[in-house]
This record gives C-alpha cells, structure tokens and sequence, in this order.
C-alpha cells in the first residue's frame, strides 16, 4: 500500500480534488470496518495527498452513520501525518458570514453516543484534549488562507450537534447565548480520534449560511446554499493548496506523541485481540 503523509477530508460540496494529477484509488480495509470510501491518492504540489469524501461520493452517508474510527484508522495506515478537513457550517455569530472560514481551535460535543475513541475493551487510555487543534497546522492553513486571499477567521469554537435534523431556534439561541461560533455535524469525532492516531488535525469551517436563529434563515433558498457550497469548495481547494505546497517536510509539534503518557493498562494484561487490533495505531507504546 502507497505511503502518503498528507490527508484530506472533503465535506459537503467537496467530493472530490480536481487538481491532485497521477492519481489511483485504494481501498483500505481496518480493524474497525470499512472507510466512507475508497481513497483517491495522487499528487497536489508535488505531494501525495490522500483524499476521503466524508460523507461518500455522491453523498450517501448521514453524519451518525459515518464510521469515524475507520476513516482516521485508514489514514494512520496510509501513513498520514497531518489531516486537513473541509466541512460546512452554520455561523451563530452575525459577523461570521455566508462564505467566511472559520479556522475552529475548540469544540463543544453535542452529539449521542457516538464512538469518539479507538480504545475499551482492555485497553485505557486517556489523551490530552484541552488543544484539540495542532497549533503548527493551524499557524500554516491560517497564512495559506490569507495569501489566497480568502477571508479566514483564525480561532473560535465548533459545536458539533446529532443531526440529521438542524437545531431548533431555542437550541439556537441557546448555543449563541454559550458563546459559540459555528455548528457543525462532524468534526469533533475526527479531531479526537486523530489525536489518539497520534495525526495532526485542523479543520476548515465553511460557512454556509446563518443558523436558525437568524432573521433571514427562512429566506436562504436552496440555490443560494449550493452556490455557496460551491464556492466554498473552491476557496478550500485554494487553501489547501496553498497549505500543501508550504508544508515543513517534518513535524515540530506534540501531536506525534499523543499517545505517549496516554496508556493506563498494564502491558500484560491487555487481550490479544485488542493488542492485534490497535498494532497500527499504538504498537510503538505496547512493546
């Protein structure tokens, strides 16, 4: 299987990189099922890149069917070091506008039962979470984003609700009133799971719209949404190139060490299967 170190995660309106050349599609099978799709690796600024539709080409999979660990699993195999994920958001600030990006450094979880980690089944462990974004990452989307010229709002926090369904207005104002900046569906499961792969990870948050609890939500119609999906997808293709061709060959955070403090258990006693299963992703620290 090719070895990458560059991964992509595109979200809705973002199935595809056009400009990644010499390009195949791997199938990468985990110990925890199937990826949303199959990977399209090719080269983007003369760097393999690995590119995963979150939700599937074509858009099949809802966010709580999304098999999280398996994505992120799946670019720990192909040898990914550093994530950058697209995903569109609702804005529940009023100068956070249709087509801004915000570049999230904290996250609210709101979702139900949803597997946010690779561990259990004879096998704590316990990472640091209080940053959930790679500060060095962020440092280079954030410069890529303002030599493209795309309006970038560095920092804020992401709320990451159930779905599928949109809030109610009161659960709107009630997140603005906690003084968050964007919800979203997806991201806070991926940002958690990447910091267990030991894979630095930043998210780009694609306003498409204002929330429900705006003035003028029920008049955004569905031909504005997609032409700001659209546009959208271009201005994150624009970053993430940028961010690509700028990228340092080696890493200089701690996100590479994650999980070196993180492991409670005693060696001995974890179950073979368990070991087995998470060889890819902790085998450095199980001797």
């Amino acid at each position: 299987m090719e070895q990458v170190k560059i991964g992509v995660i595109g979200g809705s309106g973002l199935y595809d990189m056009t400009e990644l050349t010499d390009r195949s599609e791997i199938a990468v099978d985990t110990p925890f099922g199937s990826p949303s799709d199959s990977f399209i690796v090719g080269t983007l600024k003369h760097h393999r890149v690995a590119f995963l539709a979150r939700h599937g080409r074509g858009h099949r999979l809802l966010p709580s069917e999304l098999n999280f660990r398996a994505n992120i699993c799946a670019f720990k195999m192909l040898g990914v070091e550093r994530i950058l994920s697209a995903s569109a958001v609702g804005s529940l600030k009023e100068e956070l506008a249709p087509l801004d990006i915000v570049l999230p450094d904290q996250f609210v979880d709101r979702t139900r039962g949803r597997v946010s980690t690779f561990f259990g089944q004879g096998l704590a462990a316990h990472i640091s979470f209080s940053d959930p974004i790679c500060p060095d990452l962020l440092d280079q989307v954030h410069r890529a984003a303002q030599e493209v010229g795309v309006r970038t709002v560095r920092g804020g926090t992401y709320l990451c609700m159930e779905g599928p369904a949109f809030s109610t207005k009161a659960e709107s104002n009630l997140y603005r009133s906690w003084g968050m900046d964007v919800i979203g569906m997806t991201n806070l499961q991926e940002a958690k799971l990447a910091r267990e792969a030991e894979i630095c990870y930043v998210t780009l948050a694609l306003v498409t719209d204002y929330d429900v609890w705006h003035e003028s939500h029920d008049s955004v119609t569905v031909e504005v949404i997609i032409s700001n999906l659209q546009q959208n997808s271009r201005n994150a293709q624009a970053i993430i190139m940028r961010t690509v061709e700028r990228l340092p060959e080696s890493r200089n955070c701690r996100c590479g060490q994650a999980l070196e403090n993180a492991l409670i258990t005693d060696r001995t006693v974890i179950p073979a299967d368990t070991r087995k299963r998470l060889q890819c992703l902790a085998g450095k620290y199980l001797g």
